[in-house]
Formats: C-alpha cells, structure tokens, sequence
C-alpha cells in the first residue's frame, strides 16, 4: 500500500511540473505575439509618415498650365511649377528658334494659369515697331491700334499684361477711355498710373 501511495504521489509531481511548464510556454507564446503586433503597429506607421509628408508637398507646391507657341522648338501646351518664370516656359518647349525675336521677350517675367505666351519672329518684332511709330506720331501710344509689342513698349507693361489689353480689346471692342483698361486683369490703378500720360483713345 505504501508503495501505491508513493506512485501516486510520485505521478501528482510530474503533472504538475508539466503544467507549470505549459503555462510557461503560454506565456512566452503570449508575449511575443503581443511584441510582433507591437513591432508591425511601429512599421506601419513609420512607413506612412513619409508617404504623408510628400503628399502634403505636392498639394501645396501647384502648377500651372501655360500654351508656349511662336518661335520655339516644340509649340504646345505645358504645366510647371507655380511661381515659374517665362525662360522655364521657353525651355520646357524645347528653346527659341534662331529666327525669334528675343530682345522682345521679357523672360524673368513670371507665367500665370492658362497663359498664351507667344515668342515673336525677329521680322514681326521689326514689323511692330514700324506699326508702333505710326500709332505715336503725337507721342502717345493708341490703344485702340496697339499691337502686344506696342503695348510692351509702356512702362510696367510686360508681355503677359500686353497680351491681356489685346485680349480684352479683341473681346470687347475699342476702349470707350484710357481709364477702361483697369478693368483688365493685372492692370491695376498703380499700373495706369504709370503709363496713363502715354496713352489716348
């Protein structure tokens, strides 16, 4: 009978310890499963952080579209950063032809959103100022025959401004006034101030 006592005993200890090893093991199991989802939650979101940050950039840097036509290379439609200037148009179409009239270009003159920026040819400049000095023969600039070169020829009057005035005439008609081409885009009454001694009707 003692000797059944003892086994029994004996089987009890060995259960027990394989208990308490397999809640050892649990435990371990347990742990390192709760630091795997620890270390995939850190991944996850130091691999989104980037992603994030370079979406916010190119939301807040914009283009604009610009149509570069005239002397240049390859005419056509082109989109650049906001803020670019006219050489970064001129450039995206592949550069002037040799035959452009580049002294008439502004070309750090900054490009806006749906822009037609046009490079005239060397014998249209020449043209121009011949027309040009047949629409001053009394000193002041006719807005009602200016060409875009003879526009540009007023102070503060860059190609972008000279091409909305001609824009707007061929829209609306002869301006009625010389105080009638503030309601064109970009020229303000600081602008007509400038150049308002220098042109009629």
């Amino acid at each position: 009978m003692m000797h059944s006592v003892e086994k029994e005993n004996a089987m009890n200890r060995k259960r027990k310890v394989f208990l308490v090893i397999i809640f050892c093991m649990g435990v371990f199991c347990g742990c390192g499963s709760r630091n795997n989802v620890y270390l995939e939650k850190i991944q996850t979101e130091t691999s989104e952080v980037p992603q994030t940050e370079e979406k916010d950039c190119q939301e807040e840097m914009g283009s604009c579209m610009v149509y570069v036509c005239g002397a240049v290379e390859n005419p056509g439609v082109y989109e650049l950063p906001e803020n670019s200037r006219v050489y970064e148009a001129v450039a995206m179409a592949g550069g002037m032809t040799e035959d452009a009239g580049m002294e008439a270009v502004n070309q750090a003159e900054f490009v806006t959103d749906g822009q037609m920026l046009r490079i005239p040819t060397m014998e249209e400049v020449a043209a121009a100022q011949e027309e040009s000095e047949s629409n001053v023969d009394d000193g002041l600039l006719d807005i009602n025959r200016a060409s875009v070169a003879d526009f540009m020829t007023l102070p503060g009057i860059g190609q972008s401004k000279a091409e909305a005035l001609f824009q707007y005439r061929e829209a609306h008609g002869r301006f009625s006034s010389i105080e009638e081409i503030m309601n064109v885009d970009g020229i303000k009454e600081g602008v007509f101030n400038k150049i308002k001694d220098s042109i009629k009707v």
